[in-house]
């Protein structure tokens, strides 16, 4: 096993588990054993725990934020775009190990001491939203609306959190 296939088996596990379980819950043996890299190689790739927290953040970050965006770009419509957010979001709430935004759940966790990739990732789309709509305080109040249904949805998983925010998103656009 080199390097690369170790990096892609660590996150593989760590994402799965501190997605699942928390950060701090998940010790780095845990991550081994999990992912089947040796403990000297785990420790050449990710030197510390804190290493690979961050790297899980920003794989993560470029995943989701990249199916998003494609989902978003789809509709030739802005407004229908915007919808989008929504519809992808309720698809999301919907998935069988959705906890919730992991960006989020870090911070709960970590507070001050998460990586900076937490405020880089809400930065992002708030970014993806300002591109939508063009309207900066708009992009603001979806904000408010995806991150509301998210944590609405950690709580009580399923579509609907996301439906109702889409119906507010719709009011909020006008007709």
């Amino acid at each position: 096993m080199d390097d690369e296939e170790a990096r892609t088996r660590l996150l593989d596990a760590a994402e799965e588990l501190f997605y699942r379980h928390g950060i701090q819950a998940v010790g780095m043996d845990r991550i081994r054993t999990q992912s089947g890299v040796p403990l000297k190689r785990l420790y050449r790739v990710f030197p510390a725990k804190d290493s690979l927290v961050t790297a899980y953040l920003e794989r993560r970050d470029r995943r989701w934020l990249d199916s998003l965006r494609t989902a978003a770009l789809a509709p030739a419509q802005p407004r229908a775009r915007v919808l989008a957010v929504f519809d992808w979001l309720a698809d999301w709430f919907t998935e069988p190990d959705f906890r919730g935004c992991a960006f989020l759940n870090a911070y709960g966790e970590l507070g001050a001491a998460a990586p900076e990739i937490v405020r880089i990732h809400k930065a992002e789309l708030h970014a993806l939203l300002a591109d939508l709509t063009a309207d900066p305080a708009l992009a603001d109040r979806l904000l408010i609306l995806t991150e509301g249904a998210t944590a609405v949805a950690a709580l009580s998983p399923g579509p609907e959190p996301a439906r109702r925010a889409r119906e507010i998103a719709e009011l909020l656009m006008g007709e």
